[in-house]
């Protein structure tokens, strides 16, 4: 992370793994892209059983080519062991029919098709030509993800029927030239571009609506009337869903209790700021309609929001840089955008493999979403900025003296990636950078968030029972969003996307909350460790190590800090 970290002998362990990012990408374009190895723009990925057995088959044929190389050092340890991990759970999730079936609100090829052409180049005309070409493409990935959707059905695997109707919804969109993406994309184009070029960019964006088209049609025609009504997966789906997301096998009936103990929790901390902001006696809904109605915590527009994103993470850099973290000079800006979609979503994407594309935080703005409050969004940023997941992306990709390319690029966990996030929105009230009231209770909506969230996706995916609050009996789709309007202080769009994410995308949200646990009990179990060597605890020493080894498993993440 550092300078004058000494680089690392380049090892058998690291020729593996180096290849198996060389070789997925070839299979992979659209991760390709994701990750910024470049080569591949102009490709679309083989969606279909064949091309998942494809990957599959490449996965499996690395766990053994792995299993005949000895580590030279503890870094090679490391990559065995989350290597081990990871890829041995992606073979799980294939073998249960999982990455064929998948479809959902959020994160599945629906958006995927189109999302992909967010991050492509489009500076030089050959690189409008890389978006070309795969547009084109798009019909045929389009016809494999159908295939296997189809393949998937006929094994029992078919999505919930409202991820279904929602994905509908979203294929019509993007088949609609007045509201689908692709015609405004193209047409942004330069005047400059050859006629030639300029007219497969328009080719490629029609036939790009039609393969919509005829995804809204399969799915609404062919698969819908195959889905089940029941939201819930059930234990045994969720718990390998669970341990795919998380990267650990956590006990899920005491998580669950958990979650309901820090949802009251942060509740009462929530309370407790409230009258302060609002004076004694204050609900937590009074104090937020009273910063909802400041108008110096409101911005007006996506101009404002976009301008306020900017100077709030350029702040955060300046000010933890060389204090409390050691951010590398390529890292020391991010770039912050509203996206072209309008579904509710904050994200950020790395920057690529070669620097040429930085880390970017993005948000996709609703339409009906015209005001935003400072308030609520300071602790966002620097969970998608510094020190949050900018940072924690961003001196994983460049650092090249010690990770080899599929730790820097491949190894991403969710309850690594976005338990260090909310970690570090904590963090920051922790370093005083949110000393105001209404900053920290908007970092406290975001954890209280984060609890329901945990208690929702446990408690309506495993069938445990409500709180009489709730009704009692069983959770369901219905308990779940009362309990999610009582806590999360949002316009009701935004909510109605996150309940739906929850119900189509299970084990992933607790990942936030839960992982974040993890960091604590990392970080926790590192201080005692060090108490016991004599030694003292240096928090910044503690960060910069462990960010330093990349996105591990949560499982494998104490022992490779342990090492060294």
């Amino acid at each position: 992370m550092t300078p004058e970290q000494p680089t690392r002998p380049h090892t058998p362990v690291d020729e593996v793994a180096d290849s198996f990012v060389d070789r997925y990408a070839a299979l992979d374009p659209l991760l390709a892209t994701e990750l910024g190895v470049t080569g591949h723009d102009s490709e679309m990925t083989d969606l279909s059983p064949a091309g998942h057995a494809a990957r599959s088959d490449l996965t499996r044929e690395t766990l053994q080519l792995l299993d005949g190389v000895d580590p030279v050092d503890e870094d090679d340890v490391t990559t065995l062991e989350a290597m081990s991990y990871l890829l041995g759970t992606d073979l799980e999730l294939d073998a249960a029919g999982e990455t064929l079936a998948t479809l959902n609100n959020i994160a599945s090829p629906v958006q995927g098709l189109r999302d992909v052409f967010d991050l492509m180049s489009t500076d030089t005309p050959d690189d409008w030509a890389a978006v070309a070409a795969r547009l084109v493409e798009l019909p045929a990935a389009v016809a494999g993800y159908t295939e296997s959707l189809r393949a998937a059905a006929a094994q029992g695997h078919v999505a919930p029927v409202r991820q279904v109707a929602e994905a509908v919804r979203q294929a019509q969109e993007q088949a609609d030239p007045s509201s689908s993406f692709f015609p405004g994309f193209v047409a942004s184009a330069p005047d400059q571009l050859a006629g030639s070029l300029r007219v497969e960019l328009e080719r490629g964006a029609a036939l790009a609506g039609q393969a919509y088209a005829a995804l809204a049609e399969f799915l609404r025609d062919e698969l819908a009337p195959l889905a089940v009504d029941q939201d819930a997966v059930g234990r045994d789906r969720y718990g390998l869903l669970s341990r795919a997301f998380l990267g650990a096998t956590v006990d899920l009936d005491e998580t669950y209790a958990w979650g309901l103990d820090q949802l009251a929790a942060i509740t009462a901390e929530q309370e407790q700021v409230a009258a302060r902001i609002a004076g004694p006696g204050a609900t937590v809904e009074q104090a937020v309609a009273a910063l909802d109605t400041d108008p110096e915590r409101t911005l007006h527009g996506t101009d404002a929001l976009q301008e306020w994103m900017q100077r709030t993470a350029d702040a955060a850099i300046a000010a933890l840089d060389g204090v409390h973290f050691d951010i590398p000079a390529p890292l020391r800006h991010l770039e912050c955008r509203i996206a072209p979609t309008q579904t509710g979503g904050i994200y950020y994407t790395g920057p690529s493999d070669d620097l040429s594309r930085p880390g970017r935080m993005w948000w996709s703005v609703p339409p009906d979403v015209t005001e935003f409050n400072t308030w609520r969004e300071r602790t966002t940023v620097y969970h998608e900025g510094v020190p949050g997941h900018h940072l924690q992306v961003g001196v994983t990709v460049v650092n090249r003296q010690r990770l080899n390319r599929w730790r820097r690029l491949m190894a991403w966990t969710s309850g690594h990636g976005e338990g260090w996030a909310l970690y570090a929105e904590r963090l920051m009230a922790d370093l005083g950078f949110l000393e105001d009231d209404g900053d920290r209770l908007g970092m406290l909506d975001g954890q209280r968030m984060r609890a329901a969230r945990v208690v929702f996706d446990i408690g309506v995916h495993l069938g445990l029972p409500a709180p009489e609050q709730y009704g009692g009996g069983t959770w369901d789709a219905d308990k779940g969003w009362a309990l999610l309007r009582d806590n999360i202080h949002m316009p009701e769009s935004f909510i109605r996307f996150e309940w739906m994410r929850y119900l189509g995308w299970p084990g992933q949200a607790p990942s936030y909350l839960v992982g974040q646990r993890l960091w604590q009990q990392t970080r926790d179990h590192a201080a005692l460790a060090a108490t016991a060597r004599g030694e003292a605890f240096d928090l910044r020493t503690f960060h910069d190590h462990a960010l330093s080894l990349g996105s591990l498993p949560l499982q494998v993440l104490p022992t490779a800090i342990a090492r060294r």
